[in-house]
């Protein structure tokens, strides 16, 4: 388990269709600034091209604004759908942006998770996935190595293919597969000692495959000679809090029933279970029973962290909360700032020490306001005795 559990966020985005994108997109630029300002690790955005809702279509030009208006948050793809480009092209763009932010940029490579934007250019999704493998091998012999690399896959010819530019991070920016509940993440991200996202960590079948996914990567990395960190494991999950369960209830009532209508009737994702309910109460009830997250107090987002590190079977590195719009602007950046308050100094090292300090100040409190008390009359007494002594 890492000393210091580090906590960000996964944007997809998720907007309710139909909203103005312009204003969106500034919204999610905002979001990163305060994030940043509150202390956030991380923040990976998504690549999407159809179904109206995740509304960024290149992650990377995202990034590059944000490391603009950012000082300190490390800026991740969440991921580039890997089988939609050139693999070198990737490469590329994530050298640049290891250049350009000084090191805070994260690669994050995926198969792509809807089947609307594979359908635009001739794949479908077993094709992603056999993509996926070929763009992390290219990209990863690309980064590690100045030999030439040749391919010919049938959808991507490189020829003496080589980086123009070597990575500003050694040996290269961070490197993380996406994994919901199949081992085909980990099995990628264990052969070649890559950083693993578990976007489908607390849904039912990926709550209950987390342990499972360690498994496999160590054993792909054993078998391939390769490294795993724990550390460089990254869970997804749901969550918004409030200073009461009633308020954080009150809050999602804003747009909880949008983001699940999107799961239910519009995005062919079928990983992506949130039940069949239709209610706003059925829907919280659902986060909250099944494991997929948090609707609540900051209590309960700490418990709900620790459930998910008993899981895992050993801990994971860091927690990313799924970016949505349950709740109105004001409320969704307090649920951020209550996390990082009160959620995050319990993972981090930083709230025992604070705690213990009071709790040892307070036992001999009587003890030491006696003392100064003392101190106090001692020499109230001496000062009164030298005006006695001038007197005479």
């Amino acid at each position: 388990m890492a000393a210091r559990m580090r906590f960000g966020i996964f944007m997809a985005p998720f907007h309710p269709a139909g909203e103005n994108p312009t204003l969106l997109l500034e919204d999610d630029l905002e979001l990163i600034e305060h994030l940043d300002r509150y202390g956030f690790d991380e923040a990976w955005i998504g690549e999407h091209h159809s179904a109206g809702t995740e509304i960024i279509a290149s992650p990377e030009i995202f990034v590059a604004a944000a490391a603009q208006r950012t000082r300190h948050i490390r800026l991740g793809t969440g991921v580039v759908s890997a089988a939609y480009h050139n693999p070198l092209w990737v490469a590329e763009r994530a050298v640049q942006l290891d250049h350009m932010t000084r090191g805070r940029f994260m690669l994050g490579l995926g198969p792509g998770s809807l089947p609307s934007d594979a359908a635009m250019i001739g794949l479908d999704m077993p094709q992603t996935r056999e993509l996926l493998e070929d763009a992390v091998d290219i990209i990863v012999r690309l980064m590690r190595s100045d030999e030439p690399v040749n391919v010919d896959n049938g959808r991507w010819v490189l020829r003496d293919a080589r980086l123009h530019l070597r990575p500003y991070t050694s040996p290269h920016p961070e490197i993380a597969v996406a994994a919901v509940a199949s081992p085909a993440g980990p099995r990628l991200a264990g052969r070649y000692g890559l950083g693993l996202l578990s976007v489908g960590a607390t849904l039912a079948a990926g709550f209950d495959a987390l342990a499972l996914h360690w498994e496999v990567m160590e054993e792909r990395a054993a078998h391939y000679g390769a490294t795993v960190d724990r550390d460089a494991w990254r869970l997804v999950g749901l969550m918004h809090i409030a200073e009461s369960r009633e308020q954080a209830y009150r809050d999602v009532a804003h747009g909880i029933e949008s983001w699940f209508d999107y799961f239910q009737r519009t995005a062919a994702f079928p990983q992506m279970d949130v039940g069949q309910g239709t209610s706003v109460r059925e829907f919280i009830d659902f986060i909250n029973e099944s494991g997929v997250g948090t609707v609540g107090t900051p209590d309960d987002a700490a418990e709900q962290i620790d459930r998910l590190v008993k899981q895992s079977g050993g801990g994971f590195g860091a927690y990313l909360q799924l970016a949505h719009d349950w709740a109105e602007p004001a409320a969704k950046r307090r649920s951020f700032e209550l996390f990082a308050r009160h959620v995050a100094p319990r993972f981090q090292g930083q709230q025992a020490p604070t705690l213990g300090a009071r709790e040892r100040a307070r036992a001999v409190r009587d003890i030491l306001a006696a003392s100064n008390t003392a101190a106090v009359e001692a020499v109230t007494a001496k000062y009164q005795a030298e005006l006695a002594a001038k007197e005479r």
